[in-house]
């Protein structure tokens, strides 16, 4: 599965050298569903997104809050609001594209400046992040572009079959 992170990440730092760095925010018009397949949702550009209808998430966007508050939140707070070390992923999410994360989560991140450090660990090989990216993105896109409020979603839809394959061939199951 290593290879399989590294490969994920070589693929991001590719796009984004050739693409660059996304610089217009995301919103919820850039965030629509435009394709969905076996239950996971796809904007205009083929990046993971969210579907929220009457009060009920998708269940990728569900399985990203609970991953992101299994292993992201000692960080970055409660529903992505940040900590006096740790950026605000509400905020940071609007001008970050899908590549990027994918880049930052599985290789980490060290910033240096005015006399601080700021070091995002590497999740490459902790499979309870990296065998959820998707999910954990697309909770955290929802709740960028002010699609999901914070807290645990009151209502999920139920899980696709494609989910539990993916689940048990990544996790060794």
């Amino acid at each position: 599965m290593a290879f399989r992170i590294t490969r994920l990440a070589l693929s991001a730092f590719f796009a984004i050298s050739i693409h660059g760095i996304a610089t217009a925010a995301d919103d919820e018009k850039k965030a629509a569903v435009a394709s969905e397949e076996d239950g996971k949702y796809f904007d205009a550009d083929g990046n993971p997104t969210f579907k929220i209808e009457n009060g009920t998430v998708d269940w990728y966007t569900f399985s990203g809050y609970r991953r992101y508050h299994s292993d992201c939140h000692v960080c970055h707070g409660p529903d992505g609001m940040g900590s006096s070390y740790a950026p605000r992923l509400v905020e940071s999410m609007k001008n970050l594209d899908y590549p990027t994360f994918i880049s930052i989560v599985a290789e980490g991140r060290k910033n240096v400046g005015g006399g601080k450090e700021n070091v995002m660990p590497a999740f490459g090989d902790n499979k309870n992040v990296y065998c959820y990216l998707d999910d954990i993105y697309v909770y955290l896109r929802a709740r960028a572009v002010g699609a999901a409020p914070r807290g645990r979603p009151p209502k999920k839809a139920d899980k696709p079959e494609a989910a539990k394959v993916h689940e048990a061939s990544c996790m060794g199951g």
